[in-house]
């Protein structure tokens, strides 16, 4: 059976979920199906606003899960998060489309991804009358990978998913839980930069989304060579000395920032370990 006569199968069940509280859990299988994952989560974000989770499947394999600390701030790493937000992208796309160049020798992605066994990402972006949806889908078998046949097939049959997303949310209560996410925008924008020069705070920041040492040189017009010396002086006034701690120090910070702050998220973090000495 091909991936359309598979949707075209599936869109029966998702049509009779319509506006029924099995329909988020019902589109999740559905792509899981179509894509060959293993594993669905579906994140609803409602503009500034944190991640609601709408749907998570059950782990077949046992792990713990690491979508708490996804939601308290790490998400701000994700490829396909940033790709959603700061470049409007909409579709179905692997993680190896949007991520940086390093981006598998990050922090991030030893913690979302290796910790929770997770060997490959698709993504599906859908946009809502408010906000949009991350149906985020992983696999869990070894060397496997999201091919593109499938994934473009999915991609055919877009208009029909995201009509069907937007006409069951539409009618959704809007998820009312107060949220910090622009906060935590202005705090990765501005993380370090109490201590750090500007250009040293601009090296941090691509260093936690995964680019490599050259990406940076790159994206920065400097020489690599600057671009490690950037980092060296970072890691020094940061007190920290590899990027699992530059990691383990941002993600400390985004649950240390108070409402309405706009300072460097640093400051309210060191007060706090000041206040337990």
């Amino acid at each position: 059976m091909t991936v359309l006569a598979q949707f075209a199968t599936a869109a029966a069940r998702v049509v009779n979920a319509l506006h029924q509280p099995e329909f988020a859990a019902t589109l999740t299988h559905t792509l899981m199906e179509l894509t060959g994952a293993e594993d669905g989560t579906l994140l609803w974000f409602l503009p500034d606003r944190m991640p609601h989770v709408a749907y998570n499947t059950m782990r077949i394999d046992g792990r713990d899960s690491t979508l708490a600390g996804y939601l308290q701030g790490s998400f701000l790493l994700d490829p396909f998060y940033r790709a959603a937000t700061l470049n409007g992208m909409r579709g179905v796309f692997a993680l190896s489309e949007l991520a940086p160049d390093n981006f598998r020798n990050s922090e991030y992605f030893h913690t979302w991804y290796t910790k929770s066994g997770f060997t490959d990402e698709c993504g599906v972006l859908l946009s809502l009358p408010e906000g949009f949806l991350h149906f985020t889908l992983t696999t869990m078998t070894p060397n496997y990978r999201f091919t593109r046949r499938r994934l473009s097939a999915v991609s055919d049959a877009m208009p029909a998913i995201e009509a069907l997303a937007q006409a069951h949310w539409a009618a959704s209560e809007e998820v009312t839980e107060p949220t910090m996410r622009r906060q935590l925008h202005r705090a990765l924008s501005t993380f370090g930069s109490s201590l750090l020069t500007n250009r040293e705070r601009q090296v941090v920041e691509l260093v936690l989304l995964g680019n490599s040492t050259r990406r940076i040189a790159e994206k920065l017009e400097l020489s690599t060579e600057t671009v490690k010396l950037h980092r060296k002086n970072s890691y020094a006034k940061l007190d920290i000395s590899s990027q699992a701690e530059l990691f383990r120090l941002f993600m400390d910070c985004m649950v240390s920032i108070p409402l309405d702050s706009n300072s460097d998220p640093l400051i309210a973090y060191q007060a706090g370990l000041s206040d337990l000495g």
